[in-house]
């Protein structure tokens, strides 16, 4: 059985935090209203930075993986990311409580990871990924892992696909 690999939308493949004034080089914009986007910024849709190569490396990787939404976008990441990157539609983590409280100091996505895993082996890209994270996961997972922290000014890059290609050889 091929290992997951569990991606976040905000921060990996839209790298939110670069400068505002300068789009990140091979991204383009995006204006999206998913259903979360509610409350006092929602008079605006939201920009979502996409770099439309990260498709076809995703699709590369999924020779050796099974890919799924690890991201707040859930389902509509299916609607809104997936067809901008020419993905097919994937399954995703359907959290039952999002930022929420999380065991000793972990970010609040760790423990449903690990739910929706079970014993299989898994790699996550995320922007939110800590020491912590790691060491709850090496404690508690019974099968590899690999947790990558992505550069949420940055994305995904050449030497993240790289690494997610050789693990999973």
């Amino acid at each position: 059985m091929r290992p997951l690999l569990l991606i976040d939308v905000d921060g990996p493949l839209n790298p939110y935090a670069a400068k505002a004034q300068r789009r990140p080089e091979g991204y383009s914009t995006h204006r999206m209203r998913p259903t979360g986007w509610t409350g006092a910024e929602s008079a605006k849709p939201l920009r979502v930075w996409l770099n439309h190569g990260h498709g076809a490396e995703l699709l590369a990787l999924a020779q050796a993986y099974e890919l799924v939404w690890a991201t707040t976008w859930k389902d509509e990441a299916n609607d809104w990311i997936g067809p901008q990157l020419g993905l097919p539609r994937l399954p995703f983590i359907d959290w039952p409580v999002m930022h929420g409280r999380a065991p000793r100091g972990t970010f609040w996505k760790t423990q449903y990871i690990l739910e929706y895993a079970g014993a299989r082996p898994f790699a996550w890209i995320d922007d939110d990924i800590t020491a912590m994270d790691r060491e709850y996961v090496e404690r508690l997972h019974p099968a590899r892992t690999l947790l990558m922290r992505v550069d949420e000014r940055i994305g995904l890059t050449r030497a993240d696909f790289d690494a997610l290609r050789d693990w999973a050889a």
